[in-house]
């Protein structure tokens, strides 16, 4: 947006790239078209050419299909969420579990942060001993010195 000047003409492929929803799409349209004063062609829809019918009907039309296709985009992105959250719960019912899969410390994570913790490996040493990033060997170190008591 910042190297858009007046007299520039932006080419979009489909309306719902200005914005999210609606308001996000008009307010972004607004923006563009009146206040940086640039022309729009969405490719397709050849109806939202601002290049085309400056006069007081152009300017209507093109601000009645913005509408009505922003209104369009933002009803299709309520239903793909829609559609998404009712597959994840159906998946979450069958078992599927989502995310990176729970890495467990070893059998001797013990001695592993035994020995760390007595300078007798140093750090790296012992996340590479565990086969875990740091992260995961603060967080399982912080569970094992809660379960230890």
């Amino acid at each position: 947006m910042k190297k858009l000047k007046p007299g520039d003409l932006l080419y979009i492929l489909s309306i719902d790239r200005l914005g999210r929803n609606y308001e996000e799409i008009q307010r972004q349209w607004r923006v563009l078209t009146k206040d940086i004063g640039i022309d729009i062609c969405v490719i397709d829809m050849p109806l939202l050419d601002t290049r085309n019918g400056k006069d007081l009907m152009g300017t209507f039309i093109a601000d009645l299909v913005l509408q009505i296709l922003s209104f369009v985009a933002e009803n299709e992105r309520a239903n793909i969420k829609k559609r998404q959250a009712e597959g994840i719960a159906a998946a979450k019912l069958k078992g599927v579990r989502f995310g990176r899969p729970e890495i467990s410390p070893p059998d001797n994570f013990s001695e592993i942060v035994a020995a760390w913790e007595a300078k007798k490996i140093p750090f790296a040493e012992a996340i590479r001993q565990c086969g875990m990033s740091e992260a995961t060997f603060y967080r399982r170190l912080r569970e094992y010195r809660l379960a230890k008591g």
